[in-house]
């Protein structure tokens, strides 16, 4: 292994070696404790005596957190942190700003031994008027997967903004069982006569007992009356696959 200028090996999450690197918690940001000039670089070979504990897989706690707080720079960098001081892995994520606000969710995983001592330092956060970060445990068998012959569509809306719109479309989306995955949405000037355009685009999970030409032919017909287009489409992705890992 070569070192420059400091090192800590982990193996499973346990560390099994450490040079040159403080003794207290760390992250990428922290520097070496003495500077080795690149002539003076280690190439070390390391024997390592592991204990039975870093030989296992650890088991993982997910979290799911919601955030926010006053938009302003570093938020990413101030939750990120106590993350990978825990162990923990930030798996995914949505995040925005908002009307002056910074939001998101946040899937993370980590060891489960460390998961109380994460929830802990992240609600320093809301002591320090960071960010407001609820944490809430997934449960430990994952979400039951989906029917294998579900229908994946993706949904793109875009017209005169007016209120009710996403009200009318999850309306009939809902009574026809068809589950919303993801949805994103935005309001802008339009170029030309700079009125308020509204738009959204969603991933949509269709049970294969369902009829497509009622569903298609529903949102048409609210398309007309809210007169806006609306376009929905065939999304495909092998069964197994969480939507926006199929991208």
């Amino acid at each position: 292994m070569r070192i420059d200028d400091g090192a800590i090996v982990r193996i499973n999450g346990l560390e099994a070696y450490r040079f040159d690197m403080p003794s207290t918690a760390i992250n990428f940001q922290t520097r070496a404790v003495v500077a080795i000039p690149g002539s003076n670089e280690r190439l070390d070979r390391l024997l390592l005596t592991l204990s039975p504990e870093a030989c296992q897989t650890p088991v993982m706690a997910t979290l799911v957190l919601t955030v926010i707080g006053d938009d302003r720079a570093g938020l990413v960098d101030a939750l990120a942190g106590p993350i990978a001081q825990h162990g923990g892995n930030w798996d995914r994520s949505h995040m925005a700003r908002l009307a002056g606000k910074f939001a998101g969710i946040v899937v993370v995983s980590v060891p489960d031994d460390r998961a109380d001592d994460l929830t802990a330092e992240l609600g320093t956060l809301t002591a320090q008027g960071l960010l407001d970060v609820t944490v809430a445990i997934a449960a430990a068998d994952g979400p039951a997967p989906a029917p294998a012959h579900d229908e994946m569509l993706h949904l793109h809306l875009i017209g005169q903004d007016r209120p009710g719109i996403i009200r009318e479309v999850a309306s009939a989306l809902a009574q026809r069982h068809v589950s919303i995955e993801e949805l994103q949405t935005s309001a802008s000037s339009a170029p030309m006569s700079g009125e308020l355009l509204f738009e959204a685009t969603a991933t949509l999970r269709m049970p294969a007992d369902t009829d497509p030409a009622d569903l298609r032919a529903t949102l048409e017909a609210i398309a007309n009356e809210l007169m806006v287009d609306l376009d929905v489409t065939d999304r495909h992705i092998p069964h197994g696959t969480a939507p926006d890992e199929g991208r």
